[in-house]
Order: structure tokens, then sequence, then C-alpha cells
């Protein structure tokens, strides 16, 4: 188990970008939150085994088709016990 917290810059917010993260962590088994930010960055926390985090953090580099990733940072972090996976406000 691993846990990974990304801070994704571009055109990221208005594009689906919250759902679109959930919905692939979902599919993945993978926990945690993500959310937006006033600076216009969107935040998640990964929870979950290695390989579907890494898969989640490389498909944020991308994200939705409407979404234009700038880059994204990913750095290491205690996991937080999450159960599932939230989209926070």
């Amino acid at each position: 188990m691993t846990a990974r917290h990304l801070l994704v810059h571009g055109v990221v917010q208005g594009v689906g970008f919250r759902w679109s993260l959930a919905a692939e962590a979902e599919r993945r088994g993978v926990h945690g939150w993500v959310r937006n930010r006033e600076d216009g960055t969107v935040e998640a926390q990964l929870e979950g085994a290695i390989d579907a985090v890494q898969a989640v953090a490389d498909w944020a580099r991308t994200g939705p088709r409407h979404a234009r990733v700038s880059h994204v940072e990913i750095t290491a972090v205690g996991d937080q016990g999450a159960a599932s996976f939230e989209i926070e406000p």
C-alpha cells in the first residue's frame, strides 16, 4: 500500500477533472479524495496498491478530454486510511 498527494496544474477546473479522476480511482480500487482549489489547481490524495496509485497518477498527467494539464506535482505522503474515494467541494 502507498499514498500520494497530487497537485494538478493547467486548465483542470470546469472540464470534469474531479469526476473523471474519481471514476479512474474507483475503477482501480484506489481510495482517497479530490477537490478544486481556489488557485485553479486540482488537488487529490490517492491511497492503495502501488501499481493502482501509479496508474491514477499517470492518468492525471493527461486527465479528461477537455483538460489541458501543464504539470502534476506528486508527493509521497502518509496513508490517511480512506475507505472510499470522495469528491470534495
